[in-house]
């Protein structure tokens, strides 16, 4: 399910926000993103990428909401992800030629190995055994059980390219260097010796919160080219 307005033609392409783990369409990056491009005229789509549900989560599932709302063959889309989002923007980029571009807000590259790493290998092995693991729902200011089945469903995601998303897209990464849930050398590996990746490196932690100011910016400049084609699109719509 995700916010709902009309979309616009294919003379411009379509917009869609990918919120992270554990958060939702109504996050802070989301929702300024989506107000900073309305004021010209053009509609960010947020989709819920909760799916099936928070508690079984699935990186599948999330690649096939955002391929569904990307609408027919003929449209063209700009991804916009945060996180999870962002590595769910990359896998969808090098399967469906409509994505046009992306921008990517610290993209969990290496989903799994950064989990265990991040949990330690106590709480990870208590994930796996005992099938959920509780952490903060973001979105409804909650405690949650996730389901253990997203590890083996996220690297079977990942494992068809060796972990690494093969876009050849122009993609625009944002990445903060105290990052301690991304790590932003992932971001930095996968950038390097790609022409059509920009790499932003900022003063902030994963969240990026303080770095929305730099990111509209960013954003901004890079995806001018698109969002003028969307915007004529969008207001020419009866």
């Amino acid at each position: 399910m995700s916010t709902s307005t009309p979309t616009a033609s294919s003379v411009g392409p379509r917009w869609l926000y990918l919120h992270g783990f554990a958060s939702g369409p109504d996050s802070t990056k989301g929702v300024a993103v989506a107000r900073h491009y309305a004021g010209q005229g053009l509609h960010v789509e947020r989709l819920n990428l909760r799916v099936p549900s928070l508690e079984q989560l699935r990186l599948s599932a999330m690649l096939d909401t955002v391929r569904a709302a990307m609408g027919g063959p003929e449209e063209r889309v700009v991804l916009i992800g945060s996180s999870l989002g962002g590595l769910t923007a990359a896998r969808v980029a090098e399967q469906d030629a409509r994505v046009c571009a992306l921008v990517l807000l610290a993209p969990a590259f290496r989903v799994v190995p950064q989990l265990r790493r991040r949990m330690g290998e106590a709480a990870w092995e208590h994930w796996q055994a005992s099938g959920w693991i509780e952490t903060d729902d973001f979105a409804e200011k909650r405690k949650v059980r996730i389901h253990s089945g997203f590890i083996a469903d996220a690297e079977m995601v990942d494992a068809r390219t060796s972990g690494w998303p093969d876009v050849r897209v122009p993609t625009l990464i944002i990445h903060g260097v105290q990052d301690d849930t991304c790590d932003v050398r992932n971001s930095r590996q996968w950038a390097e010796g790609k022409r059509h990746v920009r790499m932003v490196e900022v003063e902030d932690g994963h969240e990026l919160t303080a770095s929305l100011p730099r990111i509209l910016a960013e954003t901004e400049v890079f995806l001018r080219p698109w969002g003028a084609r969307a915007a004529g699109a969008q207001s020419s719509m009866p």
